[in-house]
């Protein structure tokens, strides 16, 4: 008996991850929920618990692969079952000329008397609300030999591509489904001998067979970027240029979304290519590291360029005296802490003066959906936190009903996931304002940038006394300096300013939050 380990459910439209570290290898026992393997998407980390007792029989999906939704990354025998998996993959032999289903989603197998198995090679899973998908290459052609898991041909979807290997060892036999041909989730795509009747096909040295082969197999890297079919007819219909949208699919490659996206916004000037990087001498070449950035960093820079690209963002500043503030919490910080469980911070003092300002000034809270001004009339406030990883944004969902109390323990709820990568998609969408906290760092003046589609930021800054004239007196206080960045096509800037003067208000005054004034 054997239980299958499949990529889990990754959050909304997220539709695959990449295999980052597998804890076991074949042959390890493992417990109920232990964990097995680590899966890293665009925003956050997933770690696959083992669904049964027994021991490791096989990894399908390997470290650095990329699976999709429901895809299946491992089996798992019970035991005494050790070896499962292949009985799995050899089940069809039992019943001649009768094809079944195996566990990667291909047909086994067909018994030809002897002369070898005939293994149909089907169209795997494509992800969540996706049933169809173009055949964009064929790396390989009719009667050449492949060995388990080579890559055969890849698949285009409107927002991904899937790669498809090989379910086993053997020689390709008839492709069914040619490059540029809609097949449907599950469907058949060719079919592979293995066994004794495999035997690859030669092809004439130098013949045309031989130079398609050649070009076929050519490394991805060497051929030029293949555009989803359906990207390009929706870019053809709209006289868009291939310049104008920017792909987000596997190397580059433009996707549906991508030209929907692009029609939406505001046609930009062509950005500037980057420029080469300089030349290395070779004495420092052997000292550099080069490192492929992850998922997440990739994603973090993407969205805050675009950011820049898309929003007139503008940034406005103030200083707000913490004196207030900082004695409010000396008082009652260790009554508050005895009470609710929790320590009395100086966020849910700025979530709850932003609740107030925005309740003012609420086309800070609001979002650009085309030609309309979506207002929210709720507050779900983003909280930045820095994460080995990278910067993550969980949110506060309804902070503007939320107490002191309610407030600290989420954002320390939320601040340990962050830590530990645990944060879920929902926990990290919904946003409707965000609070970034570069004084923690030590930072006394920055400029945040926006988190799309948000219309502002507010960033808190170092602690730090400075000399003060007040009533006529030179005194010296404990300020820190306020930055609001804010898209102006939506927030003017009296709008601006009089949301950062009332958290200056607010903050300066705490009573003004009882009283809402």
């Amino acid at each position: 008996m054997s239980t299958e380990v499949r990529v889990p459910t990754l959050g909304e439209s997220v539709t695959e991850a990449t295999v980052a570290t597998w804890f076991k290898k074949p042959g390890d026992s493992v417990a109920v929920d232990e964990m097995l393997c680590e899966l890293e998407t665009d925003k956050v980390t997933v770690e696959v618990p083992s669904p049964a007792e027994g021991k490791l029989d096989e990894i399908v999906a390997k470290e650095g692969e990329t699976v999709g939704v429901d895809a299946l990354l491992a089996v798992i025998a019970d035991a005494g079952h050790a070896g499962a998996s292949t009985e799995i993959r050899e089940r069809a032999t039992e019943t001649p000329g009768k094809a079944t289903k195996d566990d990667a989603g291909s047909s086994k197998p067909k018994d030809d008397a002897g002369s070898g198995k005939t293994i149909d090679v089907m169209v795997p899973t494509l992800g969540e609300s996706v049933s169809e998908a173009t055949v964009s290459t064929w790396f390989k052609k009719p009667g050449d030999a492949v060995e388990q898991d080579e890559m055969l041909c890849e698949l285009e979807t409107d927002k991904v591509s899937v790669e498809v290997p090989a379910p086993a060892a053997g020689v390709l036999g008839e492709i069914l489904a040619q490059e540029g041909e809609t097949v449907q989730a599950g469907g058949k795509l060719a079919t592979l001998t293995t066994g004794a009747g495999a035997q690859p096909t030669p092809a004439p040295e130098g013949s045309a067979a031989t130079t398609e082969a050649v070009n076929q197999t050519a490394p991805a890297s060497g051929k030029d970027t293949e555009d989803a079919p359906s990207a390009k007819k929706l870019m053809a219909e709209n006289n868009l240029s291939r310049d104008d949208v920017t792909g987000t699919g596997r190397d580059g490659r433009v996707m549906k979304d991508d030209v929907m996206k692009a029609l939406s916004q505001p046609k930009q000037a062509a950005a500037p290519k980057p420029a080469p990087r300089a030349p290395v001498a070779a004495d420092d070449a052997g000292r550099e590291e080069r490192v492929k950035m992850t998922r997440l960093r990739q994603t973090i820079a993407r969205r805050l360029k675009d950011a820049q690209n898309n929003a007139a963002m503008l940034t406005t500043y103030n200083e707000v005296d913490m004196t207030a503030v900082m004695e409010l919490r000396k008082e009652y910080k260790d009554l508050f802490e005895k009470k609710h469980g929790v320590k009395l911070g100086f966020m849910s003092f700025f979530t709850k003066a932003c609740c107030h300002a925005l309740n003012e000034v609420p086309e800070v809270n609001a979002e650009i959906d085309g030609t309309d001004v979506v207002y929210k009339n709720f507050v779900h406030m983003g909280i930045a936190v820095g994460t080995p990883n990278g910067l993550v944004v969980p949110v506060v969902r309804d902070a503007d009903q939320m107490s002191f109390a309610a407030i600290e323990k989420r954002i320390n709820e939320l601040g340990v996931k962050a830590r530990d990568g645990k944060l879920s998609m929902a926990e990290m969408q919904g946003g409707t304002f965000t609070i970034s906290n570069g004084g923690v760092y030590g930072s006394l003046m920055s400029s945040p940038i926006l988190n799309p589609p948000q219309s502002g930021i507010l960033g808190m800054h170092k602690i730090q006394d400075r000399p003060m004239a007040i009533g006529g007196q030179v005194v010296i206080r404990p300020m820190m300096y306020l930055a609001l960045s804010y898209d102006h096509r939506i927030v003017d800037g009296k709008g601006a300013v009089t949301f950062l003067v009332r958290v200056k208000e607010a903050l300066e005054d705490p009573r003004r939050l009882l009283m809402d004034l």
